[in-house]
């Protein structure tokens, strides 16, 4: 950024924010007066049902925003709970569209980051309706491995992956004695390894060719 894009966004910005592991950052159906970027740390955004059922929409990692559907559509239609400690960088949403009109080249990373998560979430119901269930977790782990390692937080195939087996079956639609079965397959064939709070896959390309993944480059992402 230039000094003065520097500048505007430091005005942008109103504060940072630590939160504890557990805590409710957004909540469907609120009106939040913020939107975040996360700086560190890692969460989930969820969406449950009237009768308990939950279903993971998606993890949230370092760099993702959040808090951006309230922004435009006035209301979360999905919570974003944090899974780790987690420091935030707070933005006033009545501030949003002073960037659309004074620095349209964020406006546009805005609306690269909308897009990038509409593409995953169309993988996410392909993966969902047509995939078996070792397709899923294969496809899910690899998207993880992948994203983790553009992060830089992959260091010799294993990278940080603080969630709990739930958390991956339901985002996978599975349960979790059938994730936990196929978590176990996919050790015993030394693809992926998940336990401790970390991820290990050995061979990223062969456990994409699970599911036919093509090796893609992850774009650098840009940072708000």
């Amino acid at each position: 950024m230039t000094a003065d894009e520097l500048a505007f966004m430091d005005r942008f910005k109103v504060g940072e924010l630590r939160v504890d592991p557990g805590t409710p950052i957004l909540t469907e159906g609120a009106n939040a007066p913020q939107f975040y970027t996360i700086l560190s740390g890692m969460g989930l955004r969820d969406k449950t049902l009237e009768d308990g059922r939950r279903q993971v929409v998606s993890f949230v990692f370092p760099g993702d925003l959040v808090g951006l559907q309230a922004g435009v559509m006035e209301e979360m239609a999905h919570s974003v709970v944090a899974a780790t400690e987690m420091w935030l960088c707070v933005f006033d949403r009545a501030n949003i569209w002073s960037l659309f009109r004074n620095r349209p080249e964020r406006a546009f990373d805005l609306t690269w980051l909308a897009a990038v998560e509409e593409r995953f979430l169309g993988e996410a119901l392909v993966a969902l309706g047509q995939r078996s269930a070792r397709e899923r977790v294969a496809w899910a782990l690899s998207q993880v491995m992948r994203w983790l390692d553009a992060l830089g937080l992959a260091q010799d195939g294993t990278a940080p992956f603080p969630f709990r087996q739930q958390d991956l079956a339901d985002a996978l639609g599975l349960s979790l004695v059938h994730t936990n079965k196929t978590l176990a397959r996919l050790r015993e064939a030394g693809l992926a390894q998940w336990r401790d709070g970390k991820l290990t896959v050995p061979d990223l390309a062969a456990l994409a060719a699970e599911v036919d993944m093509a090796d893609e480059p992850v774009r650098p992402r840009p940072l708000i």
